[in-house]
């Protein structure tokens, strides 16, 4: 049987962790003057994937954390 690929656009997205996946929260890339401090000191950091995605992910990330 032939090794499993990484999927690199999940690989970009995502970090394995010992106990799940994470991931970048969204709408902090531009157009950040009119958004509050608040929300965007709140989307800083990473976030847990959802369960319902973690199989989807797990097929496309094969390989054992960094």
């Amino acid at each position: 049987m032939p090794k499993l690929k990484t999927h690199r656009g999940a690989a970009k997205r995502f970090r394995r962790t010992a106990s799940g996946f994470k991931h970048r929260k969204a709408f902090r890339n531009h157009i950040l003057t009119k958004k509050a401090q608040k929300r965007k000191r709140q989307l800083r950091g990473l976030d847990d994937v959802a369960a319902a995605d973690v199989p989807a992910l797990r097929e496309m990330l094969p390989k054992k954390a960094r």
